[in-house]
């Protein structure tokens, strides 16, 4: 083979390696996502780790394949509560399409998937020439702005069994299983109260035959009978998500 060709076939192969699920990337042109991809890093993102801290520098910016990456409000008291989260259809560092370096919330893995990443300087450059990323990811920064608000609104107005209801559902539409790997202990940190409260919610739900509960699992049996119990919240963000992609069909 010439090298011209074997330059070539490098070139197909990493073509093929960026490959990807994430539904922002995938609504590129052609022509946005051959620039974008050059400064793209294949990651695995493993179970609870820690993408971007608190009021810390973001550096960089991470497009999931799926999996769950919720966004979390530290307290002083140590405790901590989950107001979003990111799957395949999002970007995690929403700020830096804005110009901000920095968010409130930590960001942390729930679910471990794979995903690409580029670094906010790449970001930062690339933005200029590749204007409908520029667009998606500031509408997703506005929509995810959404989301956060209504996730709040809905952790002081309803109750902890539509809370969860609406959490399960959240999480299984991004990994597009029927089991969720969530402990007690973790909902209870995500949903910002105690164990043997989310063990009451958890067995309702399960008497009303929504879900089962495994050993260090839950498996939603009846989506619909989930749906009924959750509150209009689970509707509204999902009716955000639809807007995000509604002109790049």
């Amino acid at each position: 083979m010439t090298a011209a060709g074997r330059r070539a076939s490098r070139g197909a192969e990493r073509k093929s390696s960026l490959a990807t699920s994430n539904l922002i990337l995938r609504a590129l042109p052609k022509d946005e996502y051959a620039k974008v991809m050059v400064h793209l890093e294949r990651t695995d993102l493993s179970w609870h780790s820690c993408l971007h801290r608190a009021n810390e520098m973001i550096k960089f910016g991470y497009f999931p394949e799926g999996g769950v990456v919720s966004y979390v409000v530290p307290v002083s008291d140590g405790r901590s509560a989950e107001v979003g989260m990111v799957g395949r259809e999002g970007f995690v560092g929403a700020p830096l399409a804005g110009g901000l370096d920095r968010s409130p919330h930590e960001t942390l893995v729930q679910v471990a998937t794979s995903a690409l990443r580029i670094s906010a300087t790449h970001l930062r450059d690339v933005l200029p020439t590749a204007p409908q990323l520029g667009i998606l990811l500031t509408k997703y920064a506005l929509i995810q702005g959404m989301q956060l608000a209504q996730t709040a609104a809905c952790n002081r107005l309803h109750n902890l069994e539509q809370r969860l209801a609406r959490w399960l559902l959240m999480s299984q539409d991004r990994i597009s299983s029927t089991v969720v790997p969530y402990t007690q202990d973790l909902l209870a940190i995500m949903l910002g109260t105690d164990r043997p409260s989310v063990s009451v919610a958890a067995g309702v739900l399960q008497a009303k035959g929504s879900i089962r509960q495994l050993r260090g699992q839950i498996e939603v049996t009846d989506r619909s009978r989930l749906k009924a119990s959750t509150c209009e919240c689970y509707q509204v963000i999902c009716e955000y998500n639809l807007e995000l992609f509604s002109n790049f069909n």
